[in-house]
C-alpha cells in the first residue's frame, strides 16, 4: 500500500495532514485542488488507465504537499504539479507492459463466428468518464482536453516508451518548452527533442492518432447517431443496426482479444454472441467518454431475477457517414467511476 493510501486508510487526508503538522502548508489544497481534474488527465494519457491515474493523482498531491515548504514560486504551482505528476508516472511505469486495445495486439482481424477468447492477463486500456477531464466552469478548455484523450490518440500513446510518452505529452498537449520538459524529466533539451523526434514518428507508424472529421458528442448529428445506435440495441435489430456502421468500421471489446472489420461482421458478431434473445432484453443509457459519444448498456439475464445489470460500457466514433468505431469494455466496475447505477 502507498503512503498515501495508508494515510487515507487511516482516515487522513492532504488537508488534514498539512493543517494537523504543519500551519505553513494550510493553504496546499487551496492551491492544488482547481488542477486536480487536468493533472488525473495527464495521468490517464500516460497510462491509460482510470483506475491508475486516480491513485497516481493521489501520490501525485502527497509528494507535493510533502515539499510544498520548499515550492520557491519559480514556475506557476500548475507546472509543479504536472512536473511531480510526470515523474510519478514515470516511476510507476517502470517495467509495466503497455495497455493495449484489441487492435493494438498486432493480430489481422477475426471471423465474428471464431470462438471469443478472453485474456484477462493483459491489462487494457481503459475509458475515462467526462467529469474527470471536462471543466464546465471553463468551457474554453473542452475542445483541447476532448481531443488529447480520445481513444485512439490515447491507444496510440500506448506504442511509446514511457519517456517518449511523457516528452510528447508535455511538448504537444501541455505546449511546454523543451528547456522546460528536460528540466521537469531531469535530461537535456538534445534529449527531448530527439525523444519528442521519435515519438511523433512512432505515432505516425502506428497510424492516425486524430480524425478531424469526428462529430463532437454534443453536436445534433452525433446526438441523432447514438440515439438510433441505442434504440436499434433496445429493439434487437441488428439489421438497423449493421447499416449504421461505414464500410471499414471496426468493433472490438477487452478483455477478448478479437476486432472485427466491416457491419456485416460485426452484426454476424453480435447475433452469435450477444446473450440478449428480444427487444427489451437491453437497455442503454447515453453518455460521453474520452470527448466522444458513448453509451452504458445493461443486460437483462435470467439470473438476475429481470432485472438489467452492467454489460458493457461502449465508446464511439461518430462520422458523417456513420460509426466508425466501437470499443465495448466488458469491465462492469467502470460503471461505478461513470456513476451509472448498479442496476436498471
Amino acid at each position: 500500500m502507498s503512503e498515501l493510501a495508508q494515510s487515507l486508510d487511516d482516515g487522513h487526508s492532504p488537508q488534514r495532514l498539512a493543517d494537523g503538522f504543519d500551519p505553513n502548508r494550510g493553504d496546499f489544497l487551496a492551491q492544488a485542488e482547481p488542477y486536480r481534474r487536468e493533472l488525473l488527465a495527464h495521468c490517464y494519457r500516460m497510462t491509460g488507465s482510470l483506475h491508475d491515474a486516480e491513485d497516481l493523482v493521489q501520490e501525485t498531491f502527497l509528494r507535493a504537499w510533502k515539499g510544498y515548504d520548499r515550492f520557491e514560486g519559480k514556475s506557476s504551482v500548475r507546472t509543479w504539479l504536472h512536473r511531480i505528476a510526470t515523474n510519478t508516472c514515470l516511476t510507476s511505469l517502470e517495467g509495466r507492459q503497455r495497455r493495449p486495445l484489441p487492435t493494438g495486439l498486432g493480430a489481422p482481424s477475426s471471423q465474428p463466428t471464431d470462438e471469443l477468447v478472453e485474456r484477462s492477463e493483459v491489462s487494457w486500456l481503459e475509458p475515462l468518464p467526462e467529469s474527470s477531464y471536462d471543466d464546465p466552469a471553463d468551457p474554453l478548455t473542452i475542445v483541447g482536453s476532448r481531443e488529447s484523450v480520445r481513444l485512439a490518440f490515447v491507444a496510440a500513446l500506448q506504442h511509446l516508451s514511457p519517456r517518449q510518452r511523457a516528452v510528447l505529452v508535455l511538448r504537444d498537449v501541455l505546449q511546454w518548452r523543451a528547456a522546460e520538459v528536460a528540466d521537469a524529466i531531469g535530461t537535456s533539451v538534445a534529449a527531448v527533442n530527439s525523444l519528442l523526434q521519435r515519438a511523433r514518428a512512432q505515432l505516425e507508424a502506428v497510424g492516425p492518432s486524430q480524425d478531424d472529421r469526428l462529430s463532437p458528442p454534443e453536436s445534433a448529428e452525433a446526438r441523432e447517431q447514438l440515439s438510433r445506435y441505442i434504440s436499434a440495441f433496445e429493439d434487437y435489430d441488428i439489421e438497423r443496426l449493421v447499416e449504421m456502421f461505414t464500410a471499414e468500421a471496426v468493433w472490438e471489446m477487452p478483455p477478448f482479444d478479437g476486432w472485427y472489420r466491416g457491419g456485416p461482421a460485426i452484426g454476424e458478431l453480435i447475433h452469435h454472441n450477444c446473450p440478449a434473445n428480444a427487444a427489451g432484453d437491453m437497455r442503454l443509457l447515453p453518455l460521453i467518454a474520452n470527448g466522444q459519444p458513448a453509451a452504458a448498456m445493461y443486460m437483462r439475464l435470467p439470473e438476475t431475477g429481470g432485472r438489467h445489470v452492467p454489460f458493457q460500457l461502449h465508446v464511439l466514433d461518430v462520422l458523417p457517414s456513420g460509426i466508425s468505431h466501437v470499443v465495448a469494455f466488458l469491465d462492469t466496475s467502470l460503471f461505478a467511476k461513470f456513476l451509472l447505477p448498479e442496476a436498471l
